[in-house]
């Protein structure tokens, strides 16, 4: 009873020391920017160029970039696909995942936008040069704004089928494409080592099947992609990417609906965020907000893929938070970061709240927040 009486106490004097930290961390960053209304797709993911001073959302159909202020800049428009989670790399372009497929999210993106639905399916990381985004509606085809990077094995796995109790189902490990990306060291090594583009699959909610309880995350060297990139043409889409990636984890974290949204490499801690939309199987906790320990090496596990078992390097989840005791699996329930989830690089994030207006507008203000991971919380509002 006693330890209950100090809970209020102890998140009281969290939120104490996040408002006295408010005037030290990262000054030139105000505490909340407003996207504007974007929309009749929902935000997907923000990314902060810091040393430029501008940030960028992704509303599924466009890229916007906005000054900190919350002033237009500009934006890229045109996509028929879906335009998912955003991170920058060490070169200040922006990346951002890009599916197209024949599912129900893609003929929902099909019939919003009034076009005929592309039939064949393809995943790309599409590289932006944020330099040239310059004034609203640059079309993401005609003009000379990014490139396009096929990833042929997120392809082969949601084309692949698999047998389960001698029935065959569509998508090998419930991959539903691709979403969540960030860039971080390898497992186990240093903070200051060499960065890697990390991929996360989506994953179906499907809760008759057991082979979709892992996050799925794709792991590649950018190192010399420039020979891969080719301008997007989305009538005709190319093939042209990596053949395999340098190395695919997998996560134990329970089924949750599409897997990782967002995905985020925090420099502070040396760990990847995943914030996700909840699963509903009823064995697992179905937490919203997954930390993956960076710190420590991968190991080797079997896991099922259909009827068979496989081995796979695993990535191991951070020993803080909430832990549910029938599975020993750990996270914490916080209802935002699914639609925007930007480390700062200070312990202090960017995270979406996305909503909707009367007239069926998207739009997004992003607050910052002060990281805790603690038993009981896992952001304080800096407010």
């Amino acid at each position: 009873m006693k330890n209950l009486l100090l809970i209020p106490f102890f998140l009281l004097v969290l939120k104490l020391n996040a408002q006295s930290l408010k005037g030290s961390r990262l000054p030139n960053l105000p505490d909340s920017i407003y996207s504007g209304k974007q929309g009749k797709f929902h935000v997907q993911g923000v990314a902060v160029d810091q040393a430029k001073g501008y940030v960028y959302f992704s509303f599924t159909d466009r890229l916007v970039k906005m000054d900190l202020d919350g002033n237009m800049i500009g934006s890229v428009t045109g996509f028929a696909g879906h335009l998912g989670d955003l991170d920058i790399a060490d070169d200040g372009r922006i990346y951002g995942s890009l599916e197209y497929k024949s599912d129900a999210i893609g003929k929902g993106i099909s019939k919003s936008l009034g076009i005929q639905n592309q039939h064949e399916n393809g995943f790309y990381i599409a590289i932006f040069d944020g330099a040239r985004i310059s004034r609203p509606n640059m079309n993401a085809e005609k003009e000379d704004l990014l490139r396009t990077v096929y990833l042929k094995e997120a392809v082969n796995d949601y084309e692949a089928e698999v047998k389960i109790e001698n029935e065959t189902r569509p998508h090998r490990f419930a991959c539903s494409g691709i979403d969540g990306i960030a860039f971080a060291p390898a497992p186990g090594s240093s903070m200051l080592d060499k960065k890697y583009l990390y991929v996360a699959y989506g994953i179906y909610g499907d809760t008759a099947r057991t082979d979709n309880d892992h996050q799925v995350l794709l792991q590649y060297d950018i190192s010399n992609w420039n020979k891969y990139g080719k301008q997007l043409s989305q009538d005709r889409l190319h093939h042209s990417g990596p053949k395999k990636p340098l190395e695919k984890y997998f996560v134990k974290t329970g089924n949750s609906r599409y897997g990782i949204q967002n995905l985020a490499y925090d420099s502070h801690t040396g760990n990847l965020f995943a914030a996700v939309y909840p699963g509903t199987k009823s064995q697992f906790p179905n937490y919203e907000l997954f930390v993956i320990d960076m710190h420590q090496n991968a190991g080797d596990e079997q896991i099922s893929s259909g009827e068979q078992q496989i081995k796979v390097k695993t990535l191991p989840l951070l020993q803080s938070g909430q832990k549910d005791s029938a599975t020993g699996i750990r996270g914490w329930h916080f209802k935002w970061g699914a639609t925007g989830l930007c480390p700062l690089g200070d312990g202090s994030f960017y995270i979406s709240h996305h909503s909707k207006d009367k007239e069926g507008q998207e739009q997004t203000t992003i607050y910052k927040y002060i990281w805790v991971g603690d038993e009981i919380s896992a952001f304080i509002l800096l407010d």
